[in-house]
């Protein structure tokens, strides 16, 4: 990239210490990065509405003159008020600013502008309050608007990004090799650059857009084909071909044909001589411990070791139970490792691994600590991939000789979305649940309900099952904190005085939430009160509802997981969603999750209405963040880039020929310090 591009932002023209650190907070470092801060909308300046037929409470576009000043009014101490009368000649309006002197003095007298902003007043005297002025002779009449920090303004974002394109146009890089953006149909860069931030028109705008989708979405591709690449070394577990009839006959059900084909997958990976890189990815009760515990079995039989890691010791430990109960009746020796042992317990387990006395251990990131070494370890398993990211399974793959590795993923994702997480992996898919499986009956109720949805809760607890209350929480924030504290107390005082009742929230220590956990699914609560901590969680049999306030503010994804919390065990389940926003969207959205428990479904509908920016909640799953492609609307460029993404690697894997060195330095700038990183 050139050096003018990869200079200090302070660099530019009235950018000084203390704005570069507002621009810190924003990401924006470099000139480069400030190009890349594309608007989040346009103001059209193109369609304008004459001032009699404009609409009060609308916001409106208005071109005129201003052709009155009237002197400051003083209404109280610290706050002015400044008016002048503007007319385009088919009526006239009043504008209203508050507190600035400034802005006020920049309007000048039978000068021509526009006024953007919203309508109040009556029909016989129309005023527009604070609105945004650009002069009547503005060159762009596509302004662009960005999102902002606190301390940054439109103005002096748009002034900035002039400025940097004034002065490094020139510079503006061509990544794409000629061929590429032939075959494509695309613009240059520097025109996508120049016409992303100031169109000419609606025209110019699509090119620049299309243009610099298509290079985000091929720079991504690229990168999670050169991790494959980086990872696609020998493995020393070129694995042989075992009856695995014994395994199968000993289960207590009977294997879906999607597992069986995941167990398939797994198998024939395991037989080659690059080690397996696969991703499992279905529902809450699909049956992946089941996958897992096959694949286990099937390296226990060539003699060597598997580890599987969890986020949590609830979780690891839930695993442990579950693996040995499918395993250890097979002469397989399954351990536990966690932080929770003492020093002692642990050296004696770390050595009995080390010297291959256990062939299959389960644990958290304790698995991955220095101390912890294998004799023969051919697998890897990871649960929830969205908790670890690529850094720390290829820290845990590293504790062999390029064992094999498995992903577990309950988060069902469209496969288009899939392939770019989880682009450095190949993908199974569990979409049938096993039989036997409880569909949780979903409701939807509004607020008015309450009293009668925890009359509903009550029933179910009177008949010695359990449930769960979800409220929404945004993470650090004090304020939403107080509000699940608050709601668990009124709960604890009020309709539920007689239930044991738990509270659950992120704000508590890891150790604490794991006591929790495991107090709930001991039943010395009847009721947990919880954040969207509970969503991974531990697998309780006896909960049966599940309540979920404010439903309107999660993604649908979210809820179907969260409702994934009940309908484990052998009792009728359901689901009540509560909210007291009931516009059409929040309705069309509910709807789909109570008509519907296909979580692929779902997750479908849930992109199409949110994109993926929002698809994981604030979960970090490891997807460099993208700045303009949108996976809801793009998926046509997506198609073409990673057509074009294999054509590239194909002849050059590793982007190291001349024509491939812009794009290389775009993979490299994309995933540096990405949770994709290797």
């Amino acid at each position: 990239m050139n050096s003018e591009l990869d200079k200090p932002i302070t660099y530019l023209k009235g950018v000084g210490p203390r704005r570069a650190e507002i621009y810190a907070k924003m990401g924006v470092f470099t000139v480069y990065d400030l190009l890349c801060c594309y608007p989040r909308d346009y103001i059209d300046l193109t369609f304008t509405t004459p001032i009699s037929d404009a609409a009060l409470n609308e916001t409106v576009t208005l071109r005129g003159k201003v052709v009155k000043k009237m002197p400051e009014a003083r209404i109280r101490k610290g706050l002015s008020v400044f008016k002048a009368v503007f007319t385009d000649g088919t009526a006239d309006i009043t504008i209203v600013i508050y507190n600035s002197s400034f802005l006020f003095s920049q309007l000048k007298l039978d000068e021509e502008y526009y006024l953007v902003g919203k309508l109040s007043g009556n029909f016989i005297r129309k005023e527009i309050n604070s609105p945004l002025v650009f002069p009547g002779n503005i060159p762009d009449k596509l302004q662009p608007v960005y999102r902002l920090t606190e301390g940054m303004t439109q103005n002096l974002l748009r002034g900035n990004i002039h400025n940097a394109l004034d002065s490094c146009r020139k510079f503006i890089f061509e990544p794409l090799p000629k061929h590429i953006a032939a075959d494509n149909g695309l613009c240059s860069q520097e025109f996508a650059m120049s016409n992303i931030h100031f169109p000419k028109d609606r025209r110019s705008y699509e090119l620049a857009k299309q243009r610099l989708v298509f290079d985000e979405l091929l720079v991504l591709q690229l990168g999670m084909a050169l991790l494959r690449t980086k990872t696609r070394g020998k493995t020393a577990y070129q694995l042989k071909d075992t009856d695995m009839s014994s395994f199968y006959s000993a289960l207590p059900f009977e294997m879906t044909d999607c597992q069986i084909n995941a167990v398939t997958d797994c198998i024939s990976d395991m037989h080659k001589e690059h080690p397996m890189n696969r991703l499992v990815q279905g529902d809450v009760g699909s049956g992946k411990t089941a996958v897992a515990a096959a694949a286990a079995y099937f390296v226990f039989k060539n003699g060597c070791q598997t580890a599987l890691m969890a986020p949590t010791e609830v979780l690891a430990s839930q695993h442990y139970e579950t693996l040995k109960g499918f395993l250890e009746p097979l002469g397989v020796r399954v351990a536990l490792l966690t932080g929770s042992l003492t020093p002692k317990q642990k050296q004696t387990l770390k050595q009995a691994v080390s010297d291959g006395g256990y062939d299959v251990i389960v644990g958290t990131h304790a698995l991955v600590q220095q101390s912890t070494s294998f004799k023969e370890l051919a697998l890897v398993i990871t649960d929830e991939q969205h908790r670890f990211g690529v850094k720390q399974r290829a820290v845990l793959a590293q504790k062999g000789s390029s064992p094999h590795k498995l992903v577990m993923s309950a988060t069902p994702i469209p496969r288009t979305l899939a392939m770019m997480i989880y682009g450095d992996l190949d993908i199974s898919v569990l979409d049938t649940l096993p039989k036997g499986r409880q569909p949780v009956d979903t409701y939807a109720v509004t607020g008015k309900l309450r009293e009668r949805a925890f009359n509903f809760v009550k029933k179910h607890l009177d008949e010695g099952r359990q449930g769960y209350v979800v409220c929404p929480m945004i993470e650090e924030s004090a304020m939403e904190l107080q509000d699940v504290k608050t709601y668990a107390k009124k709960l604890k005082e009020g309709s539920l005085k007689d239930y044991r009742i738990g509270l659950l929230h992120g704000k508590l220590t890891p150790d604490k939430k794991e006591k929790i956990m495991a107090d709930f699914k001991a039943h010395k609560y009847d009721l947990l009160v919880c954040t969207t901590v509970v969503e991974v969680g531990v697998d309780v049999p006896n909960a049966t509802i599940i309540v979920i306030e404010n439903a309107d503010r999660f993604g649908l994804s979210q809820l179907h997981q969260l409702r994934g919390r009940v309908g484990r065990g052998q009792y009728k389940s359901d689901c009540v969603l509560i909210t007291d926003n009931v516009n059409d969207t929040v309705r069309k959205r509910l709807k789909i999750l109570s008509s519907t428990s296909d979580g692929f479904k779902i997750s479908e509908e849930d992109l199409k209405l949110r994109g993926p920016g929002d698809f994981f909640g604030d979960r970090q799953h490891g997807l460099p963040k993208l700045k303009i492609a949108d996976m809801s609307q793009d998926m046509d460029v997506l198609k073409k880039a990673q057509l074009t993404a294999k054509q590239i690697t194909h002849s050059d894997p590793l982007l190291q020929n001349p024509e491939n060195k812009g794009l290389r330095e775009l993979v490299d700038k994309l995933f540096t310090g990405s949770d994709t990183e290797n």
